[in-house]
């Protein structure tokens, strides 16, 4: 057999060394290697060629397996050049751990075949065939063709590993493992579907209306095959194989959440899918934020309403939590909550204890919470004016430093409150004969069927109240002295919301008086004074002090309870007067009344009262200034002489809220009037004379 040579940089290449070391080692033995040059093509050195046979075992084999690769590659000479570019296998793109760790047994297998496969390799001897069916039936048990199969793939995994780290310098070995390996089978490729009926079935699955409708796959299929006859498709896929790639759809190509967002719409995919991120509590003080909202409890008792008549309701409850001890403050009951209730919730909370004044509110969006009365801005302005400090709003009149309002529809921003809602119906509400379950559309299987009203003629109902002492109880003797998931979650100290709360550092500002928190709780409106008074529910309210603001807006401020009495101000919060309800004047104008009496006096203090300003406003300026005497006889019209003016007395030095309506002084001081004759006594006075005189006749 001719010997055959290789340059010294194939020689290097095959024994796996660098050009440098295989130049010493020729330098180093030269006895050892069989060489000859040549001359260069391209002029100067001549090129260094170094037998094969002279190589060692491991770089001869190599070049054998390279010798055979190219008989493989030889075999279509006739093809172009962009169709000769071979495939790449499946292989080289494949994770080799990734594989092991899932078919181990698989590709141990194919390290054994590698080693039968190299030594089939390393027979250099004659008759070839005779020997590779011998060795087929040897090892592998099989025929030649599967050995030059096995042998065909080794030699090509061999080429694309050598390629490979020609371009990035990495070994991949494991190619000429892998090649033998079973290729794991492809999942989602559904050859029997066409693209087409593919996109089909999409638009069909993820349309909005049909997922919204909960559309089944026998719909589907339906839908299908009316379109196919529509286009005249000459076949299509069964139903078990559209039910099958619908699957895949959803599991392996993680569509799912596409169709939830599709079927329950955004609201919900916000709520159940999308995903959240946790708030950082331990970094607050205690006080400075609190979250607030409403809560529906799950269950029934008895209300007696103000006619006297006794209804069963589900009590409401509006409470805040603070964020870093999650305590629970402010907390009332009633039958329906709106800002009223809310006003007392936010004073509770802080003239109690545990409370006090927070920095900042985090609200619910509801109406209640976010009306203009409460922010002082309107609700639908989302960036941070009324009458007096409802202007600037109730919360920060009380002062709270400001408001941020969790966004519509998503509960998750105001998850402490949520939280607390969720254990008061796990471990408290569910505790009640008349719980009904939740109200929550999404959860009908934890409805609890009950005949609410039959309770109610049973006396079975507990009241509000008892039912709020109940709930008191549990509040403060279990809820408050129960370590928190959510405290050791933040790896707070103290795991109990009252003890977090008492002990970690806490934000203090110094609670209004009460007087003034007395004054927030009445309403307010923006009226106009007529020429018969305010008119307010169908009653005049009147007073002296109105009659100078006749065609003009004033504010007003009530007590819902007490509706006889309008505490009047002016556009910049200055008490004007106490404005009376009035009865109104009877027509019958030959009998004496006493409301008709008060009216017509009214009319003449105010005439009187306009008489006098407008003849002070005519009196000349000699009249009202003594010193002065015309232009000519004294020096600039003014008091020459020298001494001290009388001193006013010093006004008491206190501290009130900056409130304008609180600072004029709301409540009017009582003013003794005398007391009018009445009528009824004269009558009986008049009478018991005359019984007297008749008899003393």
């Amino acid at each position: 057999m001719a010997e055959v040579y290789v340059t010294l940089g194939e020689a290097a290449e095959l024994e796996g060394v660098k050009y440098k070391t295989m130049a010493q080692r020729l330098s180093r033995k030269k006895e050892t290697f069989v060489t000859k040059t040549e001359k260069s093509e391209t002029g100067g050195k001549d090129v260094v060629l170094v037998a094969v046979s002279s190589l060692s075992k491991q770089a001869r084999n190599a070049w054998k397996e390279r010798e055979k690769l190219k008989s493989f590659t030889e075999e279509f000479p006739d093809k172009k050049e962009d169709e000769q570019k071979p495939e790449v296998p499946w292989y080289v793109n494949t994770d080799v751990d990734w594989y092991i760790e899932n078919y181990k047994e698989r590709y141990y297998k194919a390290v054994e075949l590698g080693n039968v496969v190299r030594k089939f390799l390393q027979y250099d001897e004659g008759d070839r065939t005779k020997y590779a069916e011998e060795f087929a039936q040897k090892y592998l048990g099989k025929g030649q063709r599967t050995l030059y199969r096995y042998t065909k793939a080794y030699l090509e995994a061999s080429a694309w590993a050598d390629k490979l780290e020609k371009e990035d310098g990495a070994g991949r070995e494991f190619f000429k493992v892998l090649c033998l390996c079973r290729k794991p089978k492809e999942t989602g490729c559904f050859p029997s579907i066409k693209p087409e009926v593919k996109q089909v079935i999409k638009n069909i699955w993820f349309n909005e209306d049909f997922a919204r409708n909960q559309g089944t796959r026998e719909m589907l299929y339906e839908k299908l095959t009316a379109i196919a006859n529509i286009n005249k498709w000459e076949k299509i896929p069964s139903y078990q194989t559209v039910t099958r790639y619908i699957s895949y759809l959803m599991e392996d190509e993680g569509m799912r959440n596409a169709w939830f967002l599709a079927s329950r719409g955004t609201r919900e995919y916000k709520n159940k899918v999308m995903v959240k991120g946790s708030r950082d509590t331990k970094g607050l003080q205690v006080m400075q934020i609190v979250m607030g909202d409403e809560h529906t409890f799950d269950c029934w008792v008895s209300y007696k309403q103000p006619n006297g008549k006794v209804i069963a309701i589900k009590p409401h409850l509006a409470a805040w939590v603070d964020m870093r001890s999650r305590v629970i403050m402010g907390d009332v009951m009633c039958k329906d909550a709106n800002s009223d209730i809310l006003k007392q919730s936010l004073l509770k909370m802080i003239y109690s204890e545990p409370g006090g004044v927070p920095e900042y509110l985090y609200i619910d969006n509801g109406k209640d919470y976010t009306a203009k009365t409460m922010t002082g801005r309107d609700r639908n302005d989302r960036s941070g004016m009324s009458f007096d400090n409802e202007t600037m709003g109730f919360y920060k009149s009380i002062g709270i430093k400001d408001d941020h309002r969790a966004l519509p529809y998503e509960p998750w921003s105001k998850g402490q409150i949520e939280r607390f809602f969720r254990t008061v119906c796990n471990k408290f509400t569910r505790w009640m004969k008349s719980y009904t379950g939740t109200l929550t559309g999404s959860k009908t299987s934890d409805k609890v069927d009950k005949d609410i009203k039959r309770m109610l003629e049973r006396g079975e109902l507990l009241t509000l109240e008892e039912f709020y002492e109940k709930w008191h109880e549990w509040l403060t003797t279990v809820y408050m002295h129960t370590e928190h998931s959510g405290l050791k979650k933040m790896g707070e100290t103290y795991k109990k919301p009252y003890d977090c709360f008492m002990n970690e550092d806490r934000y203090f500002k110094a609670a209004p008086p009460k007087s003034y928190a007395t004054m927030l709780m009445m309403k307010s409106e923006n009226v106009l004074v007529r020429n018969i008074g305010i008119t307010k529910w169908g009653y005049e309210y009147r007073s002296d002090e109105l009659c100078d603001y006749i065609g003009r807006k004033v504010d007003i401020k009530y007590d819902p309870d007490d509706m006889a009495v309008l505490y009047v101000f002016d556009q910049k919060g200055k008490r004007i007067c106490e404005a009376y309800c009035q009865e109104l004047l009877q027509i019958a104008p030959k009998v004496t009344q006493k409301a008709l009496e008060e009216h017509l006096k009214m009319q003449k203090r105010q005439q009187k009262r306009d008489r006098e300003r407008l003849e002070e406003a005519r009196r000349p300026f000699e009249e009202l200034n003594e010193q002065y005497v015309g232009f000519n006889e004294t020096t600039g019209g003014i008091e020459l002489m020298i001494g001290g003016k009388k001193q006013e007395k010093a006004a008491k030095v206190i501290t009130i809220p900056t409130d304008r309506t609180y600072q004029q002084g709301f409540r009017a001081e009582k003013r003794e009037e005398p007391e009018a004759d009445s009528e009824y006594m004269s009558r009986q006075a008049e009478n018991a004379l005359k019984k007297l005189r008749a008899i003393g006749g």
